[in-house]
Parts: structure tokens; C-alpha cells; sequence
């Protein structure tokens, strides 16, 4: 009997020791990256750089995940962290024109991609990788920051994202990495990047001038003549292509402008259900737990001989029947937490609709298909080439 009574006090310990163990953690402060001013960058060294659309990672999240991460929500994120990164390079004073690219079609020296690993107002990770124009890896690596409560107070003091640190870390690897490449590598990059524009729209008079190897990456074999007055004509439409992408990066600086008020209250309001959500899962895990231990000691000791043993028994399988019930509804409450995240991120469908722009002499409307817009207008770039030059 005296055993029996051991255990009943063990399994009683259980729910206390399960809450020890999860416990949660309240981050009360972050460390800040500041952003690094490099000296004076030498014209001929300065690259141009394009950070792309993120990709969302809807298709990469698990099934916990999946239950509170709105798939309408996590593409509008994967815009607005694509400019705040964007804002933050251009600041950094490092490159030559930072511009948010619609798609890799965009010619530029350099390109940084991004996949949104976990985004919930609490922690923000990211996987940033760069290539350059040649087609060389620069590298890939993952960036993760956890957001205290006061984060999203300060904010509104020091007008800054709660996760401008993380930005902050991206741009300085980006610097640093520029700042030790090869003597004369930079402006074989941006020579590489002419000849590739030149090549879409003359393939026959520049096909010849780079060579790719097996890994598609390309060098440069010979150089058009100083005077190249076929090249000169491409530069003056490249200019137009920069304007166009230059509109284009100011519907993506009207939609980042028009989505921050929301999206900051969502996270900010989103950072108390995520940890709401994380002490009602302890709660339920160390109250089911303890519960059904009861209830299984409860009923081993209603078979003891000893009628005190019995009553025991009686009492721990309904005590451990109310802690699975209290446990279950911990997890109930946990669901309508949930369910209130796919409310709070409805309230920005409105800030985030698509905007009209006027382009030379025709109307366009950018929404998620900006790619196809691109195109067209490299379609109409290339029949602007060909009509001064005479050709039909």
C-alpha cells in the first residue's frame, strides 16, 4: 500500500515537472545589428543590386504551422521583408542603384534572394542567397531574430521595424562581401551585365562576346568597340528599362507604405497570441498528462483490498478525469486563439490592394503578376530597338 501511495504521489509531481520544463521564455530585449557605413566606394567598383520577391515558403511549412500561418498574409510578408531589405541596402550607402526586382528577367550586377522561414511577430527567420550577373554563388545563409514585447513599443518612438537588426545583418554580409572581391572583379560584373542586355536585343552582333560554361556561368571573351554604335543605341533603351523598374519599385514603396500601419499592428497583436497560444499548449500538456496518470493509478489502487487504498483510488481518477477535461479545454481555447490570428490577418486585405500606374503611353495594373508585365514591356523595348533601326 505504502508503494501504491508512492507512485499516486509521483504521478501527482508530473504536471509540476512538466511545467518546468516548458516554461515560458518572455524575451524583454533584443540585441540591435547596426548598419555599417562603409568609406567612399570608387565609381568603377560599384555594383547594382536587385533583391527579388521573397518566395513565401507556404509549401515548406508543417502541419503546426500550417494550422495559423495565412497563405494571403505570408505573400503580402514576403513583399514588404523584400523592400524593408531593399530600404536597408540602399541606406548602407555600399551599392551602385538597389532596386526590389520583379523577377531574375531584370538584368543588374547582383541578386539576393530570400525564402521566409517563420514569421509569426516573435521570431523572424530568413534564408537570404546571392548570385551575380556572371552566374557565380555568392553565398547562402539563414538569419533569425526574436523580437522583445518593447520592440514593438520603441518602434513607434524610434520609427524603425522591430527586426531592422536582422536587415541591418543581411546589408553588412552583403557589404563585406563586395568589399573583398578581386581587384577589377566589380567591373567585370557590371561589363558582363551590359553584354547580357546587349545580347537580348542583338543576340547576332553579341552572341559571341561571352561564354558560358558548364555551369551556365559566363565570362567574358571579347569587347565591343569603343565607339560601338549598336551598343550605344541598347544603353538608351536600357534606360528606359531602368525607368520602367524604377516605377515599378515605387509600387513596391507605395505598397510596403500602405501595409506597415496594419502589418505592425498585426504583429504586434499577433506577438501576444503566439505566446497566449504557447502557455495554453503548456497548460493542456502537464494538465492532460497529469490527468491521465491519475486516472491510471486511480484505477490500479480500486482493485487494492485496502479500503482506504480504494478510496484513494476513487479520488485520483476523478481528479485526473478533471484535469483531462481542464486540458482539453486548454486546447480548445488554444484553437480559438488560432482562429482569432486568421481574423487579425484579414484586416489587411484592404491595405494591400493593387495599384494602377500610368507607363508612357498606356495604363498598367500591378498586381501579383508583375512578371507577365515585365515581359510585356521588354516586348515593347525591343520593338522600340528595332523601329529605330528601321527594321520592321
Amino acid at each position: 500500500m505504502k508503494s501504491l501511495f508512492k507512485l499516486i504521489s509521483s504521478v501527482l509531481l508530473i504536471p509540476l515537472l512538466v511545467a518546468g520544463c516548458n516554461s515560458p521564455i518572455r524575451v524583454k530585449s533584443t540585441t540591435y545589428t547596426p548598419l555599417d557605413q562603409p568609406t567612399a566606394i570608387a565609381e568603377p567598383e560599384l555594383l547594382d543590386i536587385g533583391v527579388l520577391v521573397f518566395n513565401p515558403g507556404i509549401d515548406e511549412l508543417d502541419e503546426d504551422e500550417a494550422e495559423s500561418v495565412l497563405p494571403f498574409l505570408r505573400n503580402a510578408e514576403a513583399h514588404y521583408l523584400a523592400n524593408q531589405l531593399t530600404q536597408t541596402i540602399q541606406d548602407s550607402s555600399a551599392w551602385g542603384a538597389v532596386r526590389m526586382l520583379p523577377s531574375k528577367d531584370v538584368i543588374t550586377d547582383v541578386y539576393v534572394t530570400g525564402v521566409v522561414k517563420h514569421s509569426d511577430g516573435e521570431v523572424l527567420e530568413l534564408e537570404i542567397s546571392v548570385d551575380d550577373t556572371s552566374g557565380v554563388h555568392w553565398y547562402t545563409k539563414s538569419y533569425k531574430a526574436v523580437a522583445s514585447k518593447y520592440a514593438y513599443e520603441r518602434r513607434k518612438k524610434l520609427d524603425r521595424d522591430p527586426f531592422q537588426g536582422l536587415f541591418n545583418e543581411i546589408a553588412n554580409d552583403l557589404a563585406a562581401h563586395q568589399s573583398n572581391l578581386a581587384p577589377g572583379q566589380a567591373e567585370n560584373l557590371r561589363t558582363v551585365s551590359t553584354l547580357r542586355f546587349a545580347r537580348e536585343f542583338a543576340p547576332e552582333a553579341y552572341a559571341q562576346h561571352l561564354q558560358s560554361d558548364r555551369k551556365n556561368r559566363l565570362t567574358v571573351v571579347r569587347l565591343p568597340a569603343a565607339n560601338d554604335p549598336t551598343l550605344a543605341r541598347i544603353d538608351r533603351i536600357r534606360e528606359r528599362d531602368y525607368l520602367y523598374v524604377d516605377t515599378v519599385q515605387e509600387y513596391y514603396d507605395i505598397f510596403s507604405r500602405t501595409m506597415t500601419e496594419p502589418y505592425q499592428d498585426w504583429r504586434a497583436r499577433n506577438y501576444d497570441e503566439v505566446l497566449a497560444v504557447r502557455d495554453l499548449k503548456r497548460q493542456s500538456l502537464q494538465r492532460t498528462a497529469g490527468g491521465i496518470a491519475a486516472v491510471l493509478v486511480g484505477v490500479a489502487a480500486s482493485g487494492s483490498n485496502s479500503g482506504v487504498t480504494r478510496a484513494s483510488g476513487a479520488v485520483a481518477i476523478g481528479s485526473g478525469a478533471l484535469l483531462v477535461k481542464s486540458g482539453l479545454t486548454k486546447k480548445a481555447e488554444a484553437q480559438i486563439h488560432i482562429d482569432a490570428l486568421a481574423e487579425l490577418g484579414q484586416s489587411l486585405e484592404n491595405a494591400v490592394e493593387p495599384r494602377v500606374i500610368e507607363l508612357e503611353d498606356q495604363t498598367v495594373t500591378l498586381t501579383g503578376n508583375v512578371l507577365a508585365q515585365y515581359q510585356q514591356w521588354q516586348e515593347i523595348l525591343k520593338k522600340i530597338y528595332h523601329a529605330e533601326r528601321g527594321e520592321s
